[in-house]
């Protein structure tokens, strides 16, 4: 579960991480009322589930009652990276030297969290990552022991932080990992960190994501799930029981496992395509699951054609087959082109069953992607 940048705020203003003055504004009449209280300048911030907010325009800082008006009414009910805004975070400016980035995360190749801390903050760091990875100083934690004092502070000069400030980013760090364990969060980080010119440390920015396993052990945080939801497709979601991830693409992906559709994802960006979503639908799915995942991905504006991907196991074809008609029945004219794999379990059982007037069989994973990539490419022209 993704939490909101205001929730995670919250959350690490209580656990004594300094963040800036702050109002969650719905409307632009609200968001007047938040910047005449907080001051000038102000930033106003979009508050949605992506990356890149500020290059977007979902982040605008006001120095005047005319910007922040502008601001209120161009980010308010925008589209951003295929999300409505319906909240902002109004928040105080920061007067800031230095951005830098602290994160805890898991690291599944060694199998333990991972503290990270880089100067280069204020910018995707999978970006940092993958072009300049030397800028990223990275300390593994034995999660039978957590973050010792000395492995926080060892990091962080390894980051090469400024002495005036390390002890301060230090202490941040072990306060985000204590969240990070207390609160069983996959993954946990502040990007950026902003030194101020009074030599401050600041929390401009916060994400928190919780595994959504554990969220029976966090009635607290288990009550913000309905906020966190960004639109009516996660809500969907949610509803529905499925793990759900929508992205920036146009090809829609069903699968049952997360492996499987994770290839697939693979493939479908192999051969040229983008990818709409992850949607996995699990073991065992019956008719009307599948249906529903297919209600799911029509509900995507941002999908031009379907890829349905099933290898049977615990999940029946004959099944599979019954759901896709069902769903593909109610509709008087086919929305999108789908594009059906089965494999395993009476696969057979499920390609007899299937109606071919409604949809397009292939025999492998790589023909069923290829088809989907072209029909997506041709509904888009």
């Amino acid at each position: 579960m993704k939490l909101h940048e205001y929730q995670a705020k919250d959350i690490f203003a209580e656990a004594g991480i300094p963040v800036p003055e702050s109002r969650l504004a719905s409307s632009v009449d609200e968001v007047m009322e938040a910047v005449e209280d907080i001051g000038y300048p102000a930033a106003i911030k979009a508050q949605v589930h992506v990356g890149g907010r500020g290059k977007a325009g979902g982040i605008k800082i006001a120095t005047d009652e005319e910007e922040a008006r502008e601001a209120a009414e161009d980010i308010l009910g925008m589209d951003l990276k295929g999300y409505t805004v319906e909240e902002v975070l109004v928040e105080a400016g920061v007067d800031f030297e230095n951005e830098l980035y602290v994160g805890i995360t898991m690291d599944r190749g060694e199998g333990k969290p991972v503290a990270m801390v880089s100067t280069e903050g204020g910018v995707n760091i999978e970006e940092v990552a993958e072009e300049t990875p030397e800028a990223i100083a990275r300390e593994h934690i034995d999660p039978a022991f957590g973050l010792h004092p000395y492995q926080a502070r060892k990091v962080v000069f390894e980051a090469g932080i400024p002495d005036d400030v390390a002890m301060d980013v230090a202490s941040f760090l072990s306060t985000l990992y204590d969240l990070y364990e207390s609160n069983d969060a996959s993954d946990i980080e502040i990007n950026p960190v902003m030194i101020t010119s009074d030599r401050e440390v600041v929390a401009a920015d916060a994400v928190m994501n919780i595994d959504d396993d554990a969220l029976f052990r966090h009635p607290d945080l288990a009550e913000m799930e309905e906020d966190a939801y960004q639109n009516d497709l996660e809500r969907k979601a949610g509803e529905y029981g499925f793990d759900y991830v929508r992205l920036s693409g146009n090809v829609g992906i069903i699968g049952n496992g997360a492996g499987l559709v994770m290839t697939t994802l693979d493939i479908v960006d192999h051969y040229g395509g983008e990818p709409a979503n992850f949607l996995d639908i699990g073991g065992g799915a019956k008719a009307e699951r599948v249906a529903n995942a297919l209600d799911m991905v029509f509900s995507d504006d941002n999908v031009d054609a379907v890829v349905f991907n099933i290898f049977g196991g615990i999940t029946r074809g004959d099944e599979v087959a019954k759901g896709i008609n069902e769903a593909l029945e109610q509709f008087d004219e086919i929305p999108k082109k789908v594009v059906v794999r089965l494999a395993g379990t009476n696969a057979e059982e499920g390609m007899e069953i299937l109606n071919t007037d409604l949809v397009e069989v292939e025999k492998t994973l790589e023909d069923a992607v290829q088809r989907a990539v072209q029909n997506a490419e041709e509904a888009s022209q």
